[in-house]
């Protein structure tokens, strides 16, 4: 019930003021969370991993070749920044129109242990019907986070749980798989929304000389 209040919260875009973002945004990306300087993300076509979607389709950074791309990585127990983070995207979604036919939307877990291919498939049911979830070994996971230049770590919790922290912000890059911006979190849809056309406006051809 605790996460199935914490998802339809995030969901629905409800807000709880300034403080509750900031115990979200402490918890997961602030001063407790691991270092993040430490480069740009690979281009996709330089990364190697291989994982599953919510579907159980196997996936990998070729996956996203072709099409521009969204991808942020979070963990379905998140308990504020990653249901925002998603609500966020899904409002982008919803404001792309028909542009968003093109663009692939990717959540990748830094939590294997609890985020099975059926947890993902719940979680992401409740944003946007284009996120898709992806899951998959905890070694997989680490080759993914370290081309995407990704930090996390597990934070014990009182009572023997545990919590990620973790780099927020959402990656984006164009078709040809290089990366065009990172978007910040709870950046303004007026903000995200011209870059992710930019990206989307880039044919693969464009892309790769670097033009456009």
């Amino acid at each position: 019930m605790r996460r199935r209040a914490l998802l339809q919260y995030g969901a629905l875009g409800l807000g709880a003021g300034v403080a509750t973002l900031f115990a979200g945004w402490w918890q997961v990306d602030g001063p407790d969370a691991p270092d993040v300087s430490n480069g740009r993300p690979l281009p996709l076509t330089a990364m190697d991993f291989a994982m599953t979607d919510h579907e159980r389709q196997p996936v990998g950074p070729q996956t996203l070749i072709g099409r521009a791309s969204l991808v942020f990585f979070g963990f379905t127990w998140c308990p504020q920044v990653c249901p925002t983070t998603l609500a966020d995207i899904s409002h982008w979604l919803d404001g792309l129109g028909t542009e968003a036919d093109t663009l692939d939307v990717v959540l990748i877990t830094v939590d294997p242990e609890r985020d099975t291919v059926e947890a993902m498939a719940e979680y992401v049911g409740y944003f946007h019907p284009q996120i898709r979830g992806w899951t998959g070994s905890p070694a997989e996971i680490a080759r993914a986070a370290e081309g995407f230049r990704v930090r996390y770590e597990k934070a014990p919790l009182e009572g023997g749980d545990y919590t990620m922290n973790h780099t927020s912000g959402v990656f984006l890059f164009d078709a040809a798989g290089a990366l065009v911006s990172i978007i910040d979190y709870h950046e303004p849809r007026e903000f995200a929304l011209p870059k992710i056309r930019r990206a989307l406006a880039r044919s693969p051809s464009e892309a790769v000389s670097g033009t456009g």
